[in-house]
């Protein structure tokens, strides 16, 4: 794992920002991800965008790729930016953000909070690493994301404070 960047802070607080648009639900987290590629902004998505109880973040932002010329482009020097960890279990589709971020190209990922063990075993951090994507954890800004997530957190009894 490398050690997060001021830029990695920016955009990862503007991921938590984005986790703020997402509807409201007891049963499942909201979550921000962005994508940049040489410092730019280039794709993002939210939990249940668009009204799909269904769509995970990361899945959002990288399907709004596939829509542009950049799923053409290498995306080896991108970065996902996901206010929480990448999920490796899905229920609700065929393949689990961990599997469409390694599908996607993109070389490093940085998040915020682990996934609690609410509502799936998630080890999307170590078979990102073990694949070779360089993961950066920021768990300073884990609180922030805690927060976006209160209303699951405290229904399951989890909150961590």
């Amino acid at each position: 794992m490398s050690r997060a960047t001021a830029e990695d802070h920016r955009w990862l607080l503007e991921a938590i920002a984005l986790s703020q648009r997402c509807p409201p639900t007891d049963t499942a987290y909201c979550v921000g991800a962005i994508v940049t590629l040489g410092g730019a902004w280039v794709a993002d998505g939210f939990s249940r965008e668009n009204n799909d109880p269904h769509v995970h973040a990361e899945e959002a932002a990288l399907g709004k790729l596939d829509r542009t010329d950049l799923h053409r482009t290498d995306l080896g020097g991108a970065t996902l930016y996901s206010s929480l960890e990448p999920c490796s279990v899905r229920r609700s589709r065929d393949r689990s953000c961990t599997e469409l971020i390694l599908e996607s190209g993109i070389r490093r990922v940085v998040f915020a909070l682990r996934e609690p063990l609410l509502l799936a075993d998630c080890e999307g951090a170590e078979l990102l690493q073990a694949a070779g994507i360089d993961v950066v954890e920021v768990a300073e800004l884990g609180p922030a994301v805690e927060e976006v997530n209160a209303r699951v957190l405290l229904r399951q009894g989890q909150k961590g404070d």
